[in-house]
């Protein structure tokens, strides 16, 4: 048995750490990705645990993060290049394509969506599109 046995994230964290996974396997993922080091957090403002998505020279981790303090999500904190912010329901709803570039639009200027980093994000999505997954 080993010493050190990695801490499974839990609640939002696991269910992204769940979707990214599976990168870890993907030959064409840690060609892309071999000299790439990022930090993007997802955060689920309703929920318990935030999310921690790094990526490091290839591989694809993440992390989950106490989401009671705000001070305890910040950049200066954490170290992250990109953040994502919302509630649950909302990410659900950008994961399963339900939400259109006019309606992210409309909670963006709501501020019901907020996006520091918008390349990092966008390039997150794009690894977990079916066909690059």
């Amino acid at each position: 048995m080993t010493e050190e046995k990695k801490k499974r994230p839990r609640g939002f964290a696991n269910m992204i750490y769940k979707t990214v996974l599976p990168l870890n396997d993907d030959d064409r993922f840690k060609e892309k990705y071999k000299d790439i080091k990022s930090k993007i957090l997802m955060n689920a403002v309703d929920g318990k645990y935030a999310a921690l998505v790094i990526i490091d020279n290839g591989t694809i981790d993440v992390e989950g993060i106490v989401n009671k303090e705000k001070n305890d999500l910040k950049q200066e904190v954490l170290g992250w290049d990109a953040k994502l912010e919302t509630t649950t329901e909302l990410f659900l709803k950008l994961a399963a394509g339900e939400l259109g570039t006019g309606a992210s639009l409309v909670k963006i200027i709501t501020r019901k969506l907020k996006i520091k980093g918008l390349n990092q994000i966008l390039e997150l999505f794009a690894l977990l599109e079916p066909e690059n997954a």
